[in-house]
């Protein structure tokens, strides 16, 4: 699947991430070009400095083609207008966006081209797999020919892993932690990482069910 995400904020990150780590072919673009600056090389997506509001740009990070396009800035107003431009001048097939305002909720329908509208307090999970149209996910993500499974796990105080290293970490065989969430940023996994509260992980795993998954952290 090719996805656009418009919106490097700690959401389009996030989801980037999630779906990059699913084999899925991902681009994430943002007007802001320190933000592109500080993600490349961290994310293994293709990124891009530009307005996504603006057809050429949108045609240049690959709208024609893409399966998804995922509107997430902070803007409403900017969501709304991505939207419609995916779905009425690209034809993405499907198109999720962003709801910042909930007064602004009733706008997020077909008629400015959104299929998904996401209220912004919905879970990463949730979010992913209402934006990608799968049903067979509960708490963790399933992607169709994918062949992986990418679990979700927070750390919390009284979590065993709290103050831990991620080497001191027993996984289930055949998995691998795809990033650390720490103030809303991907890090890069190191062995060394000393694990904190309020950090969050996506872990890949082929075999592993999400029962272990947390019980390798909780």
């Amino acid at each position: 699947m090719k996805a656009l995400i418009a919106g490097a904020g700690r959401l389009g990150t996030q989801i980037a991430q999630v779906l990059a780590a699913a084999r899925n072919d991902v681009t994430l673009v943002d007007i802001d070009d320190d933000r592109i600056t500080e993600l490349e090389g961290r994310l293994p997506v293709r990124t891009m400095v530009g307005d996504a509001c603006e057809p050429t740009f949108l045609e240049h990070a690959g709208a024609l083609t893409a399966d998804l396009v995922i509107a997430t800035t902070g803007n409403d107003e900017d969501n709304l207008v991505i939207s419609l431009l995916a779905k009425r001048q690209f034809a993405v097939p499907r198109v999720a966006a962003r709801v910042n305002d909930e007064e602004n909720t009733w706008l997020f329908d077909q008629n400015w081209g959104v299929d998904t509208a996401v209220p912004v307090a919905t879970p990463l999970i949730s979010l992913i797999e209402e934006a990608t149209g799968a049903t067979d996910t509960v708490a963790l993500l399933r992607l169709s020919k994918a062949g992986v499974d990418v679990i979700e796990t927070a750390i919390t105080p009284q979590s065993r892993a709290a103050g831990r290293t991620l080497a001191e970490i027993a996984l289930p065989a055949g998995t691998v932690i795809a990033t650390v969430i720490r103030e809303g940023r991907p890090t890069v996994p190191a062995p060394g990482m000393r694990l904190q509260p309020g950090d969050e992980l996506l872990v890949v795993s082929h075999a592993a069910t999400e029962r272990e998954i947390h019980a390798a952290f909780q």
